[in-house]
């Protein structure tokens, strides 16, 4: 069971919640965590039980909690609550990729990427904000991509539900500060984890060879790419600091390539994507 104990916002042992952490990036972070000695709570929907859970052999205990779900939001925030008595940090990391040409996509998948990877986010920040703002501190880190700057063809409900991340954490950003709340954003570019097998089931011929080779270039780059062990200890200093950054590019691309698009011609950065994914062949 977890115990509420004095804490110094920004040294001291911290309650962590960290959705997304059965596998990948989020399983990194919250590994990274609970080494650091703060007390850490991850979720995923497999877990079993609800307000029980398991404690894992890196120290994390690990709870149910389904982000696309009210109910499940509510029932797991109030469990922490009732064990730790407060949320020191909320690390959004949940999420997954929908990889399809965007007419290939179905409504009903359209919003389910929405509402795992943006609505998800919205669920968490209004759980657990009357404490952070009644405690007068917190730090919320949303997980955003270089998706969210740059999008990537192929990726376009994904692009899309990454920009929304972004306008709604800087929004966020400037509405909490005032009331003693941290926000910021991570931004990792290609990053080396089962994420990319992700793609649509249904893919309309009229596509394939752009898709195809789209898809081939993002493999290549995930196949040079870092672990998510480059997001954790980004995460570690971050759950540490007093005044982080709005935005954490994580990777070399994801700082080199929002500086490149901002100071390019539209028409040229556009060719040059085209290119780097083989669009015009």
């Amino acid at each position: 069971m977890l115990l509420e104990e004095s804490v110094n916002p920004m040294t001291g042992k911290q309650i962590v919640l960290v959705t997304g952490a059965s596998s990948g990036i989020g399983a990194a972070i919250a590994a990274r965590l609970a080494i650091d000695g703060h007390q850490v709570i991850g979720t995923s929907r497999k877990v079993s039980g609800t307000s029980g859970g398991s404690v894992a052999a890196n120290g994390v205990e690990m709870m149910a909690l389904d982000v696309c779900s009210d109910e499940s939001v509510r029932t797991c925030v109030n469990a922490v609550l009732q064990k730790a008595g407060r949320i020191d940090v909320l690390v959004n990391n949940a999420g997954y990729l929908l990889a399809c040409a965007i007419e290939d996509a179905t409504i009903d998948e359209a919003k389910a990427q929405f509402e795992t990877n943006f609505f998800g986010i919205v669920r968490m920040v209004k759980a657990v904000l009357p404490g952070m703002r009644a405690q007068r501190n917190g730090l919320i880190l949303n997980m955003s991509s270089l998706a969210g700057r740059v999008p990537a063809p192929f990726w376009g409900y994904y692009n899309a539900s990454k920009f929304a991340v972004e306008g709604y954490t800087e929004t966020l950003r400037a509405e909490l500060k005032p009331l003693g709340v941290r926000v910021s954003m991570l931004e990792p570019g290609a990053i080396k984890t089962p994420f990319y097998a992700a793609a649509d089931g249904h893919p309309m011929p009229e596509y394939s060879p752009w898709r195809e080779r789209a898809y081939a270039t993002m493999k290549d780059f995930e196949k040079r790419a870092p672990g998510p062990e480059v997001v954790a200890s980004t995460v570690s200093k971050i759950v540490t600091s007093s005044n982080p950054r709005l935005r954490y590019p994580l990777t070399m691309e994801g700082r080199a390539l929002p500086f490149i698009r901002r100071m390019s011609p539209g028409t040229v950065f556009e060719a040059a994507t085209r290119i780097v994914f083989h669009l015009d062949q």
